[in-house]
């Protein structure tokens, strides 16, 4: 499974952008799929993340302002980020947790670098 992230940039703050990824390759059942992101000297973050029937989870610094997606049939998932901050400047991270009948793996994307100037 290979999985490609697009839609980072620099942004002032107070400003929107919209992340896109998409899942590709030998795909059985792709369960959840989220978003994470690495700061610069942080640990990498659960931004969001969405079930395959739709049941989304955020974090705290995130809610109200970012929105997640996804499409089933096109295995893609997209986060909408408005009000954006400084403190959202990461390098953004796609991932999705993929089932065969066999194995139960969790394949991330390239990353995409959202820059929030002030």
């Amino acid at each position: 499974v290979q999985l490609q992230a697009s839609g980072g940039g620099l942004v002032q703050a107070g400003g929107s952008l919209r992340l896109s990824c998409a899942a590709s390759g030998s795909i059985f059942t792709i369960e959840d799929m989220g978003w994470y992101r690495q700061a610069p000297g942080k640990e990498r973050e659960l931004v969001a993340d969405i079930t395959d029937r739709g049941s989304t989870n955020y974090a705290d610094s995130v809610k109200g302002r970012f929105t997640i997606s996804r499409n089933n049939a096109k295995n893609m998932i997209w986060l909408q980020m408005a009000s954006l901050k400084p403190e959202d400047t990461a390098v953004y991270y796609c991932a999705v947790v993929h089932r065969t009948l066999q194995t139960r793996n969790i394949y991330w994307g390239q990353g995409t670098e959202v820059t929030v100037s002030s």
